[in-house]
């Protein structure tokens, strides 16, 4: 079932794909360190942390359901917008700041076909940094009703891997899933000439909720 019929009245929580390489680990870790505090002082100093470190990474893994809101291009990731910007080619630019704290997986901002999902090698600047435009990215094309749409995820300065959930040929709908960024990072929107821009910089976003563009 597509995720934008996946209604957030179900009141699930998952975790995101992805997210085991991380996950795993630290949890197994928390888990021995929880069983072995019980019969060693040391242990149990050292259950705390990692025990803290574990719940850190179920929290920032989570990946709750949403109900996808109506509107012609809606947002791709959960953040504050860090800037606006007028292209060249006539689009402009939206572009939204992905804190530790935000849930981490980007949804369709449209319903179409992923017509191309290239990934470019790069660095790992803060991703609220002038200098992320050359950090490691994937960029996304999506054919829609509105014409050829950019999106691109940004890895920041803790993120070290982008997860492109579909490939290329992927036929979507608005506000289902197509990826993570692991830890801080910024997806960019690229909003076609004509279509008037609905946010703020500054502005709070959620992935599939906030509307984007204005009638």
């Amino acid at each position: 079932m597509p995720d934008s019929q996946n209604s957030a009245s179900r009141g699930g929580v998952r975790l995101a794909r992805g997210a085991s390489p991380w996950l795993l680990p630290t949890v197994a870790t928390a888990a021995l360190s929880l069983v072995r505090a019980r019969r060693s002082g040391r242990w149990a100093a050292v259950a705390v942390p990692t025990t803290a470190l574990a719940a850190g990474m179920l929290w920032f893994f989570r990946d709750p359901e949403r109900e996808i809101t109506q509107g012609r291009v809606i947002s791709p990731a959960d953040g504050v917008v860090q800037s606006i910007m007028p292209w060249k080619d006539g689009r402009t630019r939206v572009a939204i700041f992905m804190s530790p704290l935000n849930v981490h997986v980007n949804r369709a901002p449209l319903a179409g076909t992923v017509t191309s999902v290239e990934h470019i090698p790069g660095g790992f600047v803060p991703a609220f940094n002038k200098e992320s435009e050359n950090n490691e990215r994937v960029v996304w094309h999506f054919d829609t009703e509105l014409g050829d749409i950019e999106m691109v995820q940004i890895a920041g300065a803790v993120a070290r891997r982008i997860v492109p959930y579909i490939p290329q040929g992927t036929k979507v709908e608005q506000g289902e899933r197509i990826g993570l960024i692991r830890f801080g990072s910024r997806v960019d929107i690229y909003l076609p000439e004509g279509v008037e821009v609905a946010v703020e910089v500054g502005q709070a976003t959620t992935a599939g909720v906030t509307r984007i563009d204005r009638s």
